[in-house]
């Protein structure tokens, strides 16, 4: 593209004058002195007025090589900063990010259709467990503990059931750990919903302060129950 524009720039003036010449020639043969220079006259003011407008529509002086404009370079995108909770609620998102992994990862593994309900729950469960870290900081080391031994064992042994269900052979050992680890389980869910309900304890009592502050600052203002008129 850029190539034409650069023969385009070099050769229309002169292409021009070439036309001109031919044009002027047919309709009056180039008899005399007169003619000759009023051939040239016309040439030239052909020349200059062609030339004038490549200067203007590409930008350059005659004879010079066009550079086509470059666009300019998009700027790279800047992805925003990850937002902070705080080094101790970091670190449990981490945790808690690297447990629903394994266990997505085991839901996918393993087969059994009841075992797989249960693994959903579990990641259900815990994931509103991390999400109170954020919301409530003074949760943190009842939810560490979670994440430090209660999840994690409940992840090794779902890790022993899918391997021991891998081996396609059905004996009473293997079959007496893998039954086992399903009723373990159903502890751990109702464990665990049990920890989630407590770990709200906190907002549910400073709820009720609001709402006994609120009922009494009503009743005092007169616009609940039978107190004076607002502003008496």
């Amino acid at each position: 593209m850029s190539r034409n524009k650069k023969k385009k720039t070099k050769v229309s003036p002169i292409y021009t004058v070439a036309l001109v010449w031919l044009a002027l020639s047919l309709l009056f043969p180039p008899y005399g002195i007169s003619r000759i220079i009023l051939f040239s006259l016309v040439s030239v003011g052909a020349f200059f007025g062609v030339r004038a407008f490549v200067n203007k529509k590409y930008g350059e002086k005659y004879g010079e090589e066009y550079e086509p404009e470059q666009e300019p370079e998009p700027k790279p995108e800047k992805k925003p900063e990850p937002v902070s909770y705080g080094k101790d609620v970091d670190a449990i998102i981490r945790e808690g990010k690297t447990a629903q992994r394994e266990l997505g990862r085991l839901y996918a593994s393993i087969g059994n259709l009841e075992v797989k309900k249960k693994i959903r729950d579990i990641m259900e469960v815990s994931d509103k467990i991390i999400q109170d870290a954020i919301d409530d900081a003074s949760d943190v080391p009842q939810i560490k503990k979670f994440l430090d031994y209660y999840l994690p064992t409940t992840i090794k042994l779902l890790n022993t059931y899918d391997r021991m269900g891998s081996q396609g052979i059905e004996g009473e050992n293997i079959s007496g750990t893998m039954s086992s680890i399903e009723d373990m389980l159903d502890t751990a869910i109702t464990a665990y919903k049990k920890l989630l309900d407590g770990l709200f304890a906190n907002q549910a009592m400073d709820i009720e302060t609001d709402i006994e502050v609120m009922n009494t600052m009503l009743k005092r203002e007169g616009l609940a129950g039978g107190g004076p008129a607002f502003g008496v």
